[in-house]
C-alpha cells in the first residue's frame, strides 16, 4: 500500500464512520462509551413503511408492473431511509404467491373490505403515509367508487396516482373523482395533457397537482442480449408492438398496413409481443388473437409477423426493443392518457409511430410520427418513409433518449419522494440516498489500447474524438485508487495504457501535448491552445500514481517518475493558478516518502506564486486568488493545504481556510451544491449564472472537502461532502440523476432545463473519484474495528 497521506485518529475515522452513516442509512458501527465496536445492521423493521396500494406481480397488470417498478427504483434510491411494502389488490377468485413486500391483500368486489382495510392501516403505527395507483377498472362500484370507502376512513397521509383521466366526465363521475382528489394530499398524473383535464374538467386546484412521466428503464446500448434467437432477426428489418393482447390495441392496423411496407422492405418482420390479458381471457378467451391469426394468413403474411404469446421477463422484453427497428403503437382509445410500452420502447432508443393518445403528443415531437386512429394507410406511408431514410431514424433515436431520459425509474423515485418529503417529516423521516455500486464498465467501454476516448454520443465512444492528457490523467488518478481500494487485476492493463499514453504526449523539453486524433496523431491545436494546466495535471497524475509504491510493479512506477522529473525543468514558469495547484498536489504526493529538501523548495515556490496572487486581489469580501471563479476551483485552496503540509508554513494554512471557506460560502446554498457554472462563470461584483454545472467541479470539491476533514478534523466538511455527492444522486435543481447506475457512465452536464445525457471520459472519471472518497470511508470504519481489537488485546 501506498503511504499514509494523512495520519488519521481514532476520534476522526469515528467521525468518519458517523458522516457514512448519513449517506449509507446504516450504522455498521455504534461506539458504546467503552471505546469498543460492535458492528449492527439497521432493524429494517423499526423504519417507517410507504405502502403502495396497487395491483402487483405475480398478477399480469400494466400498473401491477409499474407499481414493482416504481417501489424497486424507490428501495434503490432511499432504501435505508424507510420500508416499502404494499397492499395488493386481487379479484374475488385470485390465490397469487406474493413476494415478502406485501403485507395486506384487498379483494376489490368486495364492498366490506375496504372499511375493514383501512382499521387495519389505521392501527398499524408503522405506515407513515401511502401510494394509491387508480385506474377505473380496478375497483368495483360505480365509477369504482367502493374505493371511496377505504379513503373516507384513512387516517395516512395519501398520494394517489390516476393512470387514466375521463374528459368530459358525467355528473357521478366528477363526483367520484372529486372525492378521491379531497380524500387525497397530492394526485399524480403522467402527462399534462391529464393536468389540464383535471383542473379544466373536474375543477382540480393546479397547486395538488403534480405530473410525473411514467417510469423508463435506462438501456445500456451496445449490449443487446441473445434471448430472441429463437427467431432469426439477423437479416431482418424488425418492427414490434408489446403488451397485453386486448382489441383495444388495434393490432389489426398494423397487420393492414404491412402489404404497402412489405412492398419496398420484403424483410420486415412484424413481432407482436405479448399474451392475452388475463381479463379479456377471462371473458372471452383467445378470440381476438385468433382473429389477428386470420388476418395475417388472409393477407398472405405468414413470413411477416411472429407472435410472441407470452409475459416476458424484462431482460427478454429489452432485448425485442433494441433490435427493432421502429415501435408501432396503435391503441384505438383516444382517453388513453399514458401507456407504459410507448415509453419503453422510446427508452430504447425506438423511433416510435403513434395513433395521437396525450403521451405520443407529448413525447414523440422528433422521435417519431403519428397518425390518426385505425388509418392502416397513414401507418404505412409513415413506415416507408422512415425506412427509407436512416439518418432521419438516427436522429429520432438519439432524439428518442433525450426525450425520455428524463422519466427513467430512478428520476420517477425521486419525484415521488419529493413530493412526499412534508408528509415523511411529520414522521421525522430522514430522506438518505444510497451509494450505487462501484462500476468501471462505462470507462472500459470508453478504453481502446490506446487511451481513454475523450467524448461519448450518449453511451456509445466516439473515437472521432480522439484523445486527451487531461482524460487519461485523471483516468491514471482513478482507477489506481481503484485498484489500491479492491486489488482488481482487471484494473492493471488499463493503469498501464493510461501511464503509457502520458508518457507518450511528453515533449524532448519536459512539456506536454494533450490532444491525440484515433490515429496516433498530436492535433493542431495543440499549438494554439495555452496547456499549462494539462501539464499541470500530469504532474498531478504521475505524482500520485508514484505514491503507491510499491503497489505497482516497479517498472512503471519508475516510468512515472522518470516523467514527473522531467516535467519538473517547466514548472517554474507555469503562470496559471490551477497548473501551479495541480503541480503542488502532484509534488506533494511524489514526495511523501523521499522527503527531498529540492522537491519541498519547489513546493514553496510554487506556493508562493499562489499568495502573491491571494493578496493581489483579494479584500475582507472577496478572498481569493483571482477576480472571477472558474473551473477546478477547490484545487486551489487544496493545493496550498498540501503545501502547508509539506513546509510547514502557517500562512498557507490560513490562506487555504480562509479561501476554501469563502468558495464553499457560495457553492453551498440550501442544503444542495450548486458549483461555479461553465457560462460565464462567476465574476466579481457581477450577476451569477446559476446553470451550466460540471460533474468535475462537484468531484474537486468532494475532493478539497476529504482533504481538509482530514487535516482540520471538522465535520462540517464530511456533511458538506454527503451533500456534494448526491448532486450525481438527484439533489439538485433538476431533481434528476447524474450518474447512470445501469451504463457506468456519469452524464455531462446539468443545464437549466435538462441534463447533458453524453457520457464522456471527464465526467464519468470525475464520479469515479467521487465514489472512490466514500469506498476510503467504508475502509476507514474498518480501521476503527483494527484499532479497537488491537485496545482489546493489549
Amino acid at each position: 500500500m501506498r503511504a499514509n497521506i494523512f495520519p488519521i485518529s481514532k476520534n476522526s475515522l469515528i467521525v468518519y464512520n458517523e458522516a457514512l452513516n448519513n449517506v449509507r442509512g446504516i450504522n455498521f458501527f455504534k461506539m458504546p462509551k467503552t471505546g469498543t465496536s460492535n458492528l449492527v445492521a439497521v432493524d429494517k423493521s423499526s423504519l417507517p413503511e410507504i405502502l403502495f396500494i396497487t395491483t402487483y406481480p405475480p398478477r399480469e397488470c400494466g400498473i401491477a408492473t409499474y407499481s414493482q417498478d416504481l417501489r424497486n427504483a424507490i428501495q434503490e434510491k432511499f432504501g435505508h431511509s424507510f420500508s416499502l411494502k404494499v397492499c395488493a389488490i386481487n379479484v374475488a377468485s385470485s390465490n397469487f404467491n406474493y413476494p415478502d413486500e406485501v403485507k395486506y391483500t384487498l379483494v376489490s368486489s368486495d364492498k366490506e373490505a375496504f372499511s375493514a382495510l383501512a382499521a387495519k392501516i389505521n392501527a398499524d403505527k408503522n405506515i407513515a403515509m401511502i401510494f394509491l395507483q387508480h385506474e377505473f377498472g380496478l375497483f368495483s362500484g360505480e365509477h369504482g367508487d367502493f374505493l371511496l370507502k377505504l379513503l373516507k376512513h384513512l387516517k395516512r397521509p395519501i398520494t394517489t396516482t390516476f393512470h387514466t383521466v375521463l374528459p368530459n366526465p358525467n355528473p357521478k363521475l366528477k363526483k367520484v373523482v372529486r372525492k378521491i382528489v379531497d380524500c387525497s394530499d397530492a394526485v399524480i398524473v403522467m402527462t399534462t395533457a391529464s393536468s389540464l383535464i383535471l383542473r379544466t374538467d373536474y375543477g382540480i386546484a393546479v397547486q395538488k397537482i403534480a405530473v410525473i412521466p411514467h417510469g423508463t428503464h435506462l438501456v445500456s446500448s451496445g449490449t443487446v442480449a441473445n434471448t430472441s434467437s429463437k427467431i432469426h432477426l439477423a437479416d431482418r428489418i424488425v418492427l414490434s408492438t408489446f403488451g397485453l393482447l386486448s382489441e383495444g390495441k388495434s393490432i389489426e392496423t398494423a397487420i393492414e398496413a404491412l402489404p404497402k411496407i412489405i412492398e419496398s422492405f420484403p424483410n420486415v418482420i412484424y413481432l407482436i409481443i405479448g399474451k392475452t390479458h388475463p381479463e379479456v381471457f377471462k371473458r372471452e378467451g383467445e378470440k381476438y388473437r385468433e382473429s389477428l391469426y386470420e388476418k395475417v394468413i388472409s393477407l398472405g403474411l405468414q413470413n411477416n409477423v411472429r407472435f410472441i404469446n407470452r409475459y416476458l421477463s424484462l431482460p427478454e422484453l429489452m432485448d425485442y426493443l433494441q433490435r427493432t427497428k421502429i415501435y408501432l403503437f396503435t391503441s384505438k382509445d383516444p382517453n388513453q392518457a399514458v401507456s407504459g410500452t410507448l415509453a419503453y420502447a422510446l427508452a430504447c432508443g425506438c423511433p416510435v409511430i403513434s395513433t395521437p393518445i396525450p403521451h405520443a403528443k407529448e413525447l414523440l415531437d422528433g422521435a417519431g410520427m403519428s397518425f390518426d386512429f385505425q388509418n392502416s394507410e397513414q401507418l404505412s406511408e409513415a413506415t416507408v418513409k422512415l425506412l427509407f431514410d436512416p439518418e432521419l431514424l438516427k436522429q429520432m433515436r438519439l432524439n428518442a433518449l433525450h426525450k425520455i431520459s428524463p422519466t427513467s425509474w430512478q428520476n420517477a423515485a425521486i419525484a415521488h419522494i419529493e413530493l412526499a418529503k412534508t408528509s415523511l417529516a411529520k414522521r421525522k423521516v430522514i430522506l438518505k440516498y444510497e451509494l450505487p455500486k462501484i462500476s468501471l464498465d462505462h470507462i472500459k467501454k470508453m478504453t481502446t489500447t490506446d487511451g481513454i476516448i475523450q467524448f461519448s454520443q450518449i453511451d456509445e465512444p466516439d473515437l472521432a474524438s480522439g484523445y486527451t492528457l487531461d482524460d487519461n490523467a485523471r483516468a491514471l488518478i482513478a482507477v489506481s485508487k481503484h485498484y489500491a481500494l479492491t486489488n482488481d487485476v482487471q484494473d492493471l492493463e488499463l493503469i498501464t495504457i493510461y501511464l503509457d499514453f502520458i508518457i507518450f504526449c511528453q515533449q524532448e523539453d519536459g512539456s506536454f501535448l494533450n490532444y491525440v486524433d484515433s490515429k496516433g496523431n498530436f492535433f493542431l491545436k495543440n499549438r494554439d491552445e495555452n496547456l499549462e494546466d494539462s501539464n499541470g495535471r500530469a504532474i498531478w497524475a504521475l505524482g500520485e500514481f508514484s505514491s503507491y509504491q510499491p503497489l505497482f510493479n516497479e517498472k512503471l512506477i519508475e516510468a512515472a517518475k522518470i516523467a514527473l522529473e522531467k516535467a519538473l525543468r517547466n514548472v517554474s514558469s507555469f503562470h496559471s493558478p490551477r497548473a501551479i495547484a495541480f503541480a503542488i498536489k502532484g509534488l506533494y504526493f511524489y514526495n511523501v516518502e523521499k522527503e527531498n529538501p529540492i522537491i519541498k523548495v519547489i513546493i514553496t515556490q510554487l506556493a508562493d506564486n499562489l499568495v502573491s496572487k491571494f493578496r493581489g486581489v483579494s479584500d475582507q469580501q472577496w478572498r481569493w486568488f483571482e477576480n472571477y471563479l472558474t473551473y477546478a476551483n477547490s484545487l486551489l485552496p487544496e493545493a496550498m493545504l498540501y503545501a502547508s503540509i509539506s513546509s510547514g508554513n502557517i500562512l498557507y494554512r490560513k490562506i487555504a481556510k480562509t479561501t476554501f471557506d469563502f468558495l464553499l460560502s457560495i457553492i453551498f446554498r440550501d442544503n444542495q451544491i450548486k458549483v461555479i457554472s461553465n457560462q460565464g462563470w462567476h465574476h466579481r461584483d457581477k450577476k451569477v449564472n446559476n446553470f451550466g454545472e460540471q460533474p468535475i467541479d462537484v468531484t474537486y470539491t468532494i475532493i478539497a472537502l476529504n482533504t481538509f476533514y482530514k487535516a482540520f478534523d471538522d465535520a462540517t466538511y464530511l456533511e458538506k461532502m454527503e451533500t456534494a455527492f448526491n448532486w450525481f444522486l438527484g439533489k439538485n435543481h433538476l431533481h434528476q440523476i447524474v450518474y447512470n447506475p445501469t451504463t457506468g457512465g456519469c452524464y455531462d452536464g446539468l443545464e437549466e432545463h435538462h441534463v447533458n445525457l453524453n457520457q464522456g471520459a471527464e465526467s464519468t472519471v470525475s464520479y469515479l473519484m467521487a465514489r472512490l472518497i466514500f469506498e476510503e470511508i467504508e475502509n476507514a470504519k474498518i480501521e476503527v474495528q483494527l484499532y479497537d481489537e488491537v485496545y482489546q488485546n493489549g
